[in-house]
């Protein structure tokens, strides 16, 4: 890990680096309160939750222009899970003018608050009820971020619940939207991992009940984005991260704990968590009809005996690995992504680095294995 530690910050209401030399002569972009991400000064690592999240929070210019060509406000539903503070909190910064509203049950306590704080409009409801889905503001651009994936066994009927029939509710009320869809990478099968990962016309047919229930959520988007001429984007995503919970928090609180590493799902593709809100966020741009998938994580095929050696060498500690790997995983080609929104601004190394640091300091976890090494479906 680098020795001196940077200090982040944005470049604040300027849209790039050449905006510098024209921001004196432009009111529109001298008058802005957003900031900007500024990659060449990234931090070494993150000294709080707060200056965690205000670096993933950052827009950079490419969000905040693609947010600009679009018209209306967001709305986020289902915004209490991993990804959805943060998301919420990082379409404000990029459009403040545009009201962003935070739709979730909240069941934590101090989550609604915190969303608040950051000029979100929040809004309590359950999803699986169609009178309160009615009630909502008709915000032009949907996220939908609800889902269920752990518990699910034994609990199969609220699975399919929340995965099948809460995507059919919300495609029913907002027919004149744009709805972009968070799905997952495990609608595919597993793909050799030689393959380069699955791209977006691989027929889903994947292992497990919450697998095949997040195929179910995908076809409830896509019949009613062709009956009712609904725009749409279904995010295949694959392991989003940051210095709390992900994969590399996994694999690297393994290693640092002495704990042994299951090589069975032996690869992984991963997206730091800043890059995945930023791809999710510009999909509104292009969704069409009929309702189409993407697949968003990191471009790299990588190995989990090369992250656990990886994290020995941050730690110094020989990683303890049991089992061989699969010959397949679930693994996703990003092509189509890179295309159109560039590869993810943040570096597998450095992602590495982070996280290494942050279970260094001890810092804050969220509690949430990913449980990758999993290979029959069963959560």
């Amino acid at each position: 890990m680098s020795g001196g530690r940077i200090t982040f910050r944005c470049f604040s209401q300027v849209h790039d680096a050449n905006d510098f030399d024209k921001a004196s002569n432009n009111t529109a972009v001298n008058t802005r309160m957003d900031d900007v991400l500024n990659i060449s000064a990234i931090p070494d690592s993150f000294a709080s939750v707060n200056e965690l999240e205000d670096f993933m929070t950052c827009p950079s210019s490419d969000l905040i222009r693609d947010l600009e060509s679009i018209d209306g406000d967001i709305m986020l539903l289902g915004v209490g899970g991993k990804m959805g503070p943060t998301l919420a909190r990082l379409a404000k910064r990029a459009v403040p003018d545009r009201t962003i509203f935070g739709v979730a049950r909240f069941s934590e306590p101090d989550l609604r608050q915190k969303l608040e704080d950051w000029n979100i409009t929040t809004i309590k409801a359950d999803l699986l009820d169609s009178q309160e889905l009615r009630k909502l503001p008709r915000a032009k651009n949907i996220i939908f971020m609800a889902g269920r994936k752990f518990g699910s066994s034994g609990a199969e009927d609220l699975t399919w619940a929340m995965n099948v029939h809460c995507p059919a509710l919300v495609a029913q009320a907002f027919p004149d939207q744009r709805i972009v869809s968070l799905s997952t990478a495990c609608v595919y099968p597993f793909v050799p991992v030689t393959s380069g990962g699955a791209v977006e016309d691989l027929p889903p047919n994947p292992p497990g009940e919450y697998a095949q229930s997040c195929v179910g959520r995908e076809r409830m988007f896509q019949y009613f984005s062709n009956q009712l001429g609904t725009p749409g984007c279904l995010i295949r995503l694959s392991y989003a991260i940051d210095t709390r919970y992900g994969v590399l928090f996994d694999v690297g609180k393994a290693v640092f704990e002495g704990q042994p590493i299951d090589l069975g799902m032996g690869h992984v593709n991963v997206i730091w968590q800043g890059d995945a809100n930023a791809q999710i966020l510009r999909a509104l741009k292009h969704c069409r009809v009929p309702a189409w998938p993407l697949n968003v994580s990191g471009p790299e095929t990588t190995s989990i005996r090369w992250l656990a050696a990886e994290f020995g060498k941050r730690f110094s500690i020989d990683p303890k690995l049991v089992g061989q790997e699969a010959e397949s995983a679930w693994l996703i080609n990003t092509d189509k992504a890179v295309k159109l929104f560039g590869k993810p601004l943040i570096s597998l190394p450095q992602m590495i680095d982070w996280v290494a640091d942050w279970i260094s300091q001890g810092g804050e976890t969220l509690n949430k294995p990913t449980n990758f090494e999993v290979r029959d479906g069963a959560y």
